[in-house]
């Protein structure tokens, strides 16, 4: 589950517009012409106005695993904190179930059985052992659900979104890209444009896939003269 904070910019390409028009001495008291020379900047390619457009929110319900490689993406001084598993009661946890998992019966039973091997575990370490909380939760897997407080700006996501809505990203991830990608276009018509037209992978940037092991969703690139040519035309 995404939820947006209201400190997020609600109109970030306005917002872009405004800030640019500064430092070219332009009127921007009009919220329209903002709006237009935001736009201009995204289109010709000048992305360091989206870098003033804040975006604030919380992630629930994804999996540690899948939060760590969030973590990855450091560029432009994001921040974020994350539930705690020293003072959070994690005896009875939430975790995710992978949908090859979810899908064999067998081994959803292997899965469920094993995480409340660990659920119990802990509460016994607590209850029977003595054991602070803080080191029983050294059992939790990576599979466990967490919650996380973070904040970016546009150009952050945008660039993000290339690499995560590939369908050779993992799983989770692309669907947290997802979700995100439908939380903001609900925010306002200015993020439902954004998202539309930029949060997109990265094929659709290059023109061509970039992977050693394509989807087949677009041709592979391979070096040479011919090819060069073939992507101009």
């Amino acid at each position: 589950m995404i939820t947006i904070l209201s400190e997020t910019t609600k109109n970030p390409i306005t917002l872009m517009g405004e800030r640019a028009g500064v430092c070219w001495g332009a009127d921007i008291r009009n919220a329209e012409r903002n709006y237009k020379r935001g736009l201009d900047c995204i289109k010709s390619g000048h992305h360091r106005v989206m870098e003033y457009v804040n975006v604030e929110m919380i992630l629930e319900g994804y999996s540690a695993r899948v939060i760590r490689e969030w973590y990855t993406h450091i560029g432009g001084a994001p921040t974020r904190l994350q539930a705690s598993t020293r003072y959070i009661n994690y005896k009875d946890f939430s975790y995710i179930t992978p949908p090859s998992v979810a899908g064999n019966p067998e081994a959803e039973r292997i899965y469920r059985e094993t995480m409340e091997t660990i659920a119990a575990a802990c509460e016994r370490l607590e209850s029977s052992c003595g054991i602070p909380r803080e080191d029983a939760a050294m059992l939790l897997p990576l599979g466990m659900s967490t919650k996380i407080v973070d904040k970016r700006n546009v150009r952050n996501l945008i660039e993000m979104s290339h690499q995560r809505l590939c369908t050779r990203a993992y799983w989770e991830y692309r669907g947290l890209m997802q979700d995100i990608c439908r939380a903001l276009s609900e925010y306002s018509e200015e993020w439902k444009y954004l998202t539309e037209h930029y949060f997109v992978p990265k094929c659709d940037v290059a023109g061509y896939c970039t992977e050693k092991k394509s989807c087949g969703r677009t041709k592979v690139f391979e070096p040479g003269a011919d090819n060069i040519n073939r992507l101009r035309e």
